[in-house]
């Protein structure tokens, strides 16, 4: 299980613990979570065929769910393969280079979501409050560049963090108190000095967390503003309607990360830690497809014409 990698790595594979220690619910927890992600990529890759073939949807809104559906498959893709074959076997077990592998993809993901769930809160703000100029504002080859922006950004910053983990020993024990590989667990069982990790870890907790979120909250701050002063019931209720399923995919993100990560890696809990993972690969990835198909006609008609040609 262990050899000697460029005079680094010790451990070359991994155990995650997963649910392990409720081994009575395994079944059941395999039927849930196969049920969600079945529901997940379902949802998900309608709503990008959606989107896709139909030129209504072509709208900067719809182009950045586009990219969120996109962020949600690769996050919960990355985890629950695995996690899966964790509940069906005795031992869930790892190997480092795919251990680094599934880290780099989710975090990818992951904090691909949060950095544009904060793009997406200034479109309905540039649409609310400044709908005149929205046209010119929020053009397809701006949004293309935040888009781009959001991924190469969140991509270099994940092959740092994933870079830094590299260069860790891991000389035993090799078990990961989690059902995937993840950053506060992998640093507990180094066994060289994690100080250059932390001190990354609470500048992107700084950057994702607090500083992502404090700026969606001044946007929405300036769009419920905007809401209030509008005269008419009629025009109050479609403003609304426009943010109303984003702020709710922002709230149920933020409640998982702010449940779970923003804390030192010292005070790390393997219990809250696996329940916000559920909440954030599986639930999450699950529930914004229904979220934005179910609050909005303009995504259920695309649907429904997608639906209607696939049977002609």
């Amino acid at each position: 299980l262990s050899r000697l990698i460029f005079n680094k790595t010790l451990v070359t594979e991994f155990i995650l613990q997963g649910f392990s220690e409720h081994p009575e619910y395994h079944m059941l927890l395999f039927s849930c979570f196969l049920s969600l992600y079945s529901v997940a990529l379902t949802g998900n890759i309608l709503i990008i065929l959606a989107i896709t073939f139909n030129p209504g949807l072509h709208t900067p809104m719809y182009f950045f769910l586009f990219n969120l559906a996109t962020m949600d498959i690769i996050c919960t893709s990355s985890i629950m393969p695995k996690a899966l074959e964790g509940l069906v076997s005795e031992e869930s077990s790892i190997s480092y280079g795919a251990c680094m592998a599934q880290l780099y993809f989710l975090t990818w993901a992951a904090s691909s979501e949060l950095l544009l769930l904060t793009v997406m809160a200034y479109d309905r703000y540039a649409a609310i409050c400044h709908p005149l100029h929205y046209s010119t504002t929020m053009s397809m080859a701006f949004c293309s560049k935040l888009a781009t922006g959001v991924w190469v950004l969140c991509a270099f910053n994940t092959a740092i963090h994933t870079g830094l983990m590299l260069r860790l020993n891991f000389c035993g024990p090799n078990v990961i108190t989690h059902f995937f590989c993840e950053v506060p667990p992998l640093l507990l069982l180094s066994c060289s000095s994690t100080y250059v990790n932390s001190i990354m870890i609470v500048l992107a907790d700084a950057f994702y967390g607090i500083l992502n979120f404090l700026m969606t909250i001044v946007s929405y701050g300036f769009i419920i503003s905007s809401i209030l002063k509008m005269r008419t019931a009629e025009g109050k209720k479609k403003a609304f309607s426009t943010c109303s399923s984003h702020l709710i995919v922002v709230c149920m993100y933020y409640t998982a990360v702010f449940y779970a990560y923003i804390s030192p890696v010292s005070s790390y809990s393997p219990g809250k830690s696996k329940l916000a993972g559920v909440l954030y690969t599986i639930l999450s990835p699950t529930l914004n497809p229904l979220i934005y198909t179910l609050r909005n006609k303009e995504v259920k008609a695309a649907l429904r014409k997608l639906f209607s040609f696939s049977r002609n």
